[in-house]
């Protein structure tokens, strides 16, 4: 029997808004489309409003499945989906992110506010931590996450990230490319953050 194949669910984590840029909300489109025409299902944040909102009626309408997780303080806020696959609503963030991590193989990070790039970094120091062994994947519509791929390389600079640690995230400019490093991806080995001269 062949192996089951590593993606089967895949976390998008992105904005409640939709941005100023067009291009934002045409690639939260694509995405929603290119994770349906793979067979795979959706997982995100629950929300009908901004870019989640358009990913995931992408998703829906092109025939994937949609699982939303959103805490009880922004189900009216960020307008809770009602016509997804499953809407779970949790009592915190906390447990939101949890089981969006818990249900997914993956993530891929689009545009977003503050809230987008916390759940991003979470799931990349899960990784590094070996809680868990998914990629994260940025989209990066229009060069928006590039200074976040440039902090992430200072940060290896500096000896704060091991550098077999940085390709943890990976950057890339369509959805298509996002779902194939995702799909590619190989943990690093878990070791010591000790330095020598420490141990």
């Amino acid at each position: 029997m062949p192996p089951a194949p590593r993606l089967k669910r895949v976390c998008v984590f992105c904005g409640a808004n939709p941005g100023l840029n067009p291009a934002f909300a045409e690639a939260a489109r694509a995405m929603g489309e290119a994770i349906a025409a793979r067979g795979l299902g959706l997982v995100y944040g629950g929300g009908h409003v901004g870019l989640m909102g358009i990913v995931a009626d992408s998703a829906m309408k092109a025939g994937a499945e949609v699982i939303g997780i959103i805490p009880e303080v922004l189900m009216r806020r960020e307008v809770g989906h009602g016509a997804i696959t499953e809407l779970h609503v949790v009592g915190t963030m906390h447990e939101r992110k949890k089981m969006m991590a818990d249900l997914s193989d993956g993530f891929i990070v689009m545009p977003g506010g503050v809230g987008t790039l916390e759940e991003a970094v979470e799931a990349f120091t899960w990784t590094q931590l070996g809680i868990h062994d998914k990629g994260i994947v940025f989209l990066d519509v229009n060069n928006y996450w590039q200074r976040m791929a440039e902090l992430l390389d200072h940060m290896v600079a500096e000896g704060f990230v091991k550098p077999e640690q940085r390709p943890i995230a990976d950057f890339v400019a369509s959805p298509e490319e996002a779902l194939e490093a995702l799909a590619r991806f190989e943990a690093p080995a878990v070791k010591s953050w000790a330095s020598p001269q420490q141990r």
